[in-house]
């Protein structure tokens, strides 16, 4: 009886050992660089660096999270360098709507499939501003300013066909008016321009021209959004966000224009990699920290990912392609 039962506990012993081990969940085992595609000062670089502070702060990471800039050819130096660390779960892309609509419009030697969509995390308002020594009280000043300059007036943007010049031509189209573009590398480096005078408008978004607002550089003329602001604190002398009009109440009849604030992996990453991305993304924006970056920012909080990540590029590409079409922009296929 004993000699059986000696029999049975090796028996048993030697099936425990034959079991595979059980996967220990998947995690980075060395610094994880989060490469920004814009130049340092601009929207997509504070999203990144904010994301940054809070993985930090709260050890979402056992590793540490660095940023980079690869802000050449309108960010897509940065998805470029994606494509060649295809399979690297330890680099991050942080960046726009900008990733999957370039390739629409230019040659620019990577293709959406080479990156591994995560999640939208905000989406930004956008706002018509003009330097606070210039004679536009008003959108509807502006307007009739660029009107009779028919062609000379200066709409500083970030870069060429990106997001303000896709957002220039709706102004165009919807009020009648011929602008030029003046590209900038940044947001953040239009910002400047506009404070100084160098161009006359610009429609960054709330967080690239607040400081410069407080500064008395820059006024806000309308905002791109089916409704007023709601934060009602004042920014600048009496000023809230919410004292903004809609530029449609301004008659410019774009209705709403937001951009999505977006993050991806490296192509060819496993699935564990993947939600293990996704799930550090949704801890980032339960702290504190990055709802006060919304809010300050005044950005809609915005967080999509998976299969509802997937249908939302497919739709705003869809939109998209109709205006590049129209402009002359869409390569052909």
């Amino acid at each position: 009886m004993q000699t059986l039962t000696l029999t049975r506990i090796a028996a048993v012993a030697i099936a425990a050992c034959a079991l595979p081990a059980i996967a220990a969940e998947w995690k980075p085992s060395r610094p994880v660089e989060f490469i920004v595609t814009a130049s340092p000062g601009g929207g997509t670089d504070q999203f990144a660096r904010v994301v940054q502070s809070i993985v930090q702060k709260y050890k979402l990471m056992p590793v540490p999270a660095v940023v980079s800039n690869k802000g050449g050819g309108a960010g897509t130096e940065g998805l470029i360098a994606a494509k060649a660390a295809k399979g690297d779960p330890h680099k991050l892309v942080f960046s726009t709507n900008l990733a999957y609509l370039m390739p629409m419009i230019t040659k620019v030697g990577y293709s959406i499939d080479d990156v591994t969509p995560l999640a939208v995390m905000a989406a930004d308002e956008f706002i018509l501003w003009s330097y606070a020594d210039g004679p536009y009280k008003s959108a509807k000043d502006l307007i009739a300013a660029a009107r009779a300059k028919n062609g000379g007036f200066k709409m500083g943007g970030s870069q060429s066909k990106d997001t303000d010049h896709i957002l220039t031509r709706q102004i165009e189209k919807a009020t009648g008016v011929t602008m030029t573009y003046v590209p900038f590398k940044s947001g953040g480096e239009v910002a400047v321009q506009l404070a100084g005078g160098h161009v006359e408008a610009n429609t960054n978004n709330p967080s690239e021209n607040v400081s410069h607002w407080r500064a008395g550089k820059v006024r806000p003329l309308c905002v791109f959004a089916k409704q007023r602001l709601p934060l009602k604190d004042k920014i600048a002398g009496d000023m809230s966000w919410a004292d903004i009009p809609t530029c449609k109440e301004q008659g410019i009849a774009v209705d709403e224009f937001r951009m999505p604030r977006t993050v991806w992996a490296m192509g060819d990453i496993t699935p564990e990699q993947t939600e293990y991305y996704r799930k550090l993304l949704a801890q980032v924006r339960e702290k504190p920290e990055f709802k006060d970056w919304l809010r300050n920012g005044m950005q809609t909080d915005l967080f999509i990912t998976g299969a509802d990540l997937a249908r939302y590029i497919a739709n705003d590409k869809t939109a998209n392609k109709v205006q590049f079409s129209q402009d002359g922009w869409l390569l052909k296929d």
